[in-house]
């Protein structure tokens, strides 16, 4: 295969994607890496500034977008947003989900309030975007849907159990909707990221004996630059990902298959 053609199967020009939770963090890194690819993309979250200034970003590197605020607790936010969204660009080819929240409290003192906004933001928020999104992708006869899991997917961290459970159901959810979807074209998969500063959370990171664990039980020994998900992302949205799906994939420096390091 040449290099012409190897680049060809990663170019997602004439793609449009929508990625909610878009504006900071992980999903700010991914949509821009999409447009990079190629892909017009619209980025939305609730606040409206984040909005336009990632809307600008991508405008800057040639790519189509809209700014349309969303709240993945409002359902008719978020079919507002695919709406515009079809309507301006034509469809949506590629949806990731990367919105989400956590808390640490320990599990036994955890409200029920919390444990429900945690379960309701993460895990029932990804359903309603995948049903309001993915009917058009079934018509079209291709899609591709990305949702941003975790290492919580897979194991435990502590005093994050609300969040754990949001993350292990939506690596089940990833799993059913591939299996219902794969008949129309429609491939569905997860990234787990490991540890990756953000505004969010960095100074845990960096400043705490949790962070100082991280690094210990991570190979590589040190923490993710944001860049450093944004092919897994780019390939799973592309034609090379087409037999792929109901997968996974943590993209987390060896965390997961660590046992003793030292």
């Amino acid at each position: 295969m040449t290099k012409e053609m190897q680049r060809d199967r990663f170019d997602l020009s004439g793609r449009t994607a929508l990625v909610i939770g878009g504006t900071s963090g992980i999903g700010r890194a991914i949509a821009l890496g999409l447009a990079e690819a190629g892909a017009d993309v619209v980025a939305s979250s609730r606040r409206s500034a984040e909005v336009a200034a990632v809307a600008r970003e991508i405008r800057a590197k040639g790519r189509r977008t809209l700014e349309v605020c969303s709240d993945v607790l409002d359902r008719s936010s978020l079919e507002k947003l695919h709406n515009e969204t079809a309507a301006a660009l034509g469809k949506v080819d590629i949806l990731v989900n990367a919105a989400g929240t956590t808390k640490r409290v320990p599990t036994l003192e955890c409200t029920e309030e919390d444990w429900g906004r945690i379960l309701e933001t993460n895990l029932t928020g990804v359903f309603r975007a995948c049903q309001i999104v993915a009917p058009g992708m079934v018509r079209n006869g291709w899609g591709r849907i990305v949702n941003i899991a975790s290492l919580a997917t897979f194991v435990a961290f502590y005093e994050v159990a609300a969040y754990g459970a949001s993350k292990a159901g939506l690596g089940a959810l990833t799993k059913s909707l591939a299996v219902e979807l794969a008949r129309h074209g429609v491939c569905v998969n997860g990234i787990a990221p490991g540890f990756f500063p953000t505004a969010l959370n960095r100074e845990l990171l960096e400043k705490t004996p949790r962070g100082r664990e991280v690094l210990m039980r991570t190979p590589v020994q040190r923490y993710g630059e944001l860049d450093e998900l944004v092919g897994t992302a780019v390939f799973l949205a592309s034609e090379s990902a087409s037999f792929i799906t109901g997968q996974t994939i943590a993209v987390d420096g060896g965390y997961l298959a660590s046992g003793v390091n030292q």
